[in-house]
C-alpha cells in the first residue's frame, strides 16, 4: 500500500507579505477580458509604486502596438495580475493576485518617469527603453496564498 500523498497546508498571507512577494517577482501575468468576455493572459514586466502597478509595451518584436491587452483595457479596464512561485517542494508554493483598474498613461512626462522605474528593475530596459504605451493599474484588492507545510494526504 502506498503512503498518502503529502498536501500543502493553506495559509492566507498578510498584506505586507503579499506586496513583498509580488514586488520581488521578476514577471507577472496580466489577465484582461475583451468586450466578448473572452479572457486574455500575457506575461508582463512591471514596477510597483504605492498602490499602482505599471507596465509598458516594450521593444520585443511585435507586428503592431495595437495589442489585444490594450484594446481589452480600453473596452474593459478591470484587470487581474498574478505573480506566483512553483517548486517541486510544494511546501514552498505561493501566489499573489492584485485586482484593479487599468488605464493608459497619456502624460508623456509621467510615462517617462514610469519607464525610468521599469529600467531601474530590468537591465534589459536600461539597454532598450520601452517605447510604450505605458499602463497604470490602480490596485483595489490584493489576495494571496502560501503553503505553510506539507501534511500527509
Amino acid at each position: 500500500m502506498r503512503s498518502p500523498t503529502p498536501r500543502a497546508k493553506l495559509r492566507v498571507m498578510e498584506a505586507g507579505e503579499m506586496r513583498r512577494r509580488f514586488g520581488e517577482s521578476a514577471v507577472a501575468r496580466l489577465a484582461t477580458a475583451g468586450p466578448d468576455g473572452h479572457p486574455h493572459v500575457v506575461p508582463v514586466c512591471f514596477a510597483l509604486e504605492g498602490d499602482v502597478l505599471y507596465f509598458a509595451v516594450d521593444a520585443k518584436p511585435k507586428s503592431t502596438t495595437n495589442l489585444k491587452r490594450l484594446r481589452n483595457i480600453a473596452s474593459n479596464p478591470m484587470v487581474s495580475v498574478l505573480a506566483d512561485h512553483y517548486e517541486d517542494d510544494w511546501a514552498k508554493l505561493w501566489w499573489v493576485r492584485l485586482d484593479g483598474t487599468a488605464s493608459v498613461v497619456t502624460d508623456r512626462a509621467d510615462a517617462e518617469r514610469v519607464i525610468d522605474l521599469l529600467a531601474s528593475r530590468y537591465p534589459q530596459y536600461r539597454r532598450s527603453r520601452p517605447g510604450g504605451p505605458v499602463v497604470a493599474v490602480a490596485i483595489e484588492r490584493w489576495s494571496g496564498w502560501a503553503a505553510s507545510q506539507l501534511t500527509p494526504g
